[in-house]
């Protein structure tokens, strides 16, 4: 119902975010979720898959051993726990060396991309293993050599699971709350660079739910409604593309 007393336009593209004046504009939450999802992105695909082609094709069977339950050691670490390291590691390293409260944007890439890197790897491993054998060999004897089979055969014929990962990857960051809140500086402002703090939309619900009535409370369940329906098209979307690499 707050949407609609709101406005449903002044909702989703307001840019200030007020309620003790009764001023309710999500943008730069969705906008906050929207480049901090993206920022993970960069950072921890790559890293993942490029580490899954390690473990899967490269590493020694003894190294393997070490790196495969360090990376499920990652996924059992709770959020809180990441928040807490970038808390007293990368945010002062950024504050240091780029300047700022160091509280911001570039923090809360940093430690998403790390927070989706084992379901990334576990998966994309898993993908990469599939593929039949007869593909490697096929390319290793029409005299490729075996990093160009990776790239040019193994990768190509496993991106369909590679890309399932992603997609819970994704999924993971942008429904993190714990490790944003401590990180992100939780200002309710357009970031103008990934130095500057941001909210997520995570983030203004846990914040304010705890205080917030009437309508703003109302404008705290918008908000989850808001983001559910940004994950459904999201999934949507990444479900067609996802087909289509099947295809």
């Amino acid at each position: 119902p707050a949407i609609f007393k709101i406005g449903i336009l002044d909702f989703i593209f307001g840019t200030q975010w007020s309620p003790e004046a009764e001023i309710f504009g999500l943008l730069p939450m969705i906008l906050g979720s929207i480049y901090a999802t993206g920022g993970a992105i960069l950072i921890g695909v790559p890293i993942g898959v490029l580490t899954a082609v390690f473990i899967a094709e490269l590493a020694p069977e003894w190294l393997v051993k070490i790196v495969r339950p360090a990376v499920e050691l990652l996924s059992g670490i709770p959020s809180v726990v990441y928040g807490f390291f970038g808390l007293i590691v990368i945010v002062p390293l950024i504050s240091k060396n780029l300047g700022g409260p160091g509280n911001s944007l570039l923090a809360v890439c940093i430690i998403l991309g790390i927070m989706i890197l084992p379901t990334i790897i576990s998966i994309s491993e898993t993908s990469i293993r599939a593929v039949p054998k007869e593909y490697k060999e096929g390319s290793l004897a029409m005299g490729a050599s075996h990093i160009q089979t990776i790239f040019k055969v193994i990768l190509p014929a496993a991106k369909s699971g590679i890309m399932a990962g992603i997609i819970l990857g994704i999924g993971r960051a942008i429904g993190e709350t714990m490790a944003g809140i401590l990180i992100s500086g939780n200002a309710a402002i357009i970031p103008k660079s990934i130095l500057k703090p941001i909210r997520t939309l995570t983030a203004n619900i846990a914040l304010e739910m705890g205080y917030a009535f009437g309508l703003a409370e109302e404008a705290l369940f918008a908000t989850g409604v808001v983001l559910f329906i940004f994950i459904m098209l999201l999934n949507i979307i990444l479900n067609v593309l996802t087909h289509k690499v099947g295809e």
